[in-house]
């Protein structure tokens, strides 16, 4: 007979495998981006949730259909196995480049490629795994902002993944 954890461990796995896609700190890491998402507690994500983010990421005009045709992409309510599914299902294949520059786009509606200094010092002291004022500046001195304060995040996704700068066009 094998021991509870075994066979708790063996259900999962013939539900969804996509807890063997993972590694465990990531999917921690995926655990505490739907526990923040999840703004009424109810185990699942759904539209006043979405709402309530985007509002708290500052995106206040968020259209009704954009929300749901973000539900739309999921095969029915929202727990954290089927977010897992989503984002191992975005991710597959993926070139790390793109995902990484994704993340940042959903900070950049408007698609300029660039983000305030202060609105990114924000984000990442306020969110989640928070940054220490000194990985703050640690990032500011390795990628610094333009004299306006603007962050080419698409210049520093490059640098993250390939290890220099990419050639201005």
């Amino acid at each position: 007979m094998a021991p509870k954890k075994a066979k708790k461990r063996a259900a999962e796995g013939a539900n969804s495998n996509v807890f063997s896609i993972f590694e465990q700190a990531q999917i921690q890491e995926f655990k505490e981006a739907f526990t923040i998402m999840d703004q009424n507690r109810d185990g699942f994500i759904d539209k006043n949730d979405l709402r309530d983010t985007f509002a708290a990421l500052g995106r206040l005009n968020v259209k009704q259909e954009e929300i749901d045709d973000m539900l739309k992409e999921a095969s029915g309510p929202i727990n954290f196995t089927v977010f897992l599914t989503m984002f191992g299902e975005k991710l597959k294949g993926a070139d790390p480049e793109e995902t990484i520059l994704n993340a940042f786009k959903v900070f950049d509606p408007e698609g300029k490629g660039v983000l305030r200094k202060d609105y990114v010092t924000q984000m990442l002291t306020t969110q989640a795994d928070r940054f220490s004022a000194e990985e703050m500046e640690q990032m500011f001195t390795a990628f610094p902002p333009d004299v306006s304060g603007n962050l080419d995040y698409k210049n520093l996704v490059h640098i993250i993944t390939h290890g220099e700068e990419k050639d201005q066009e």
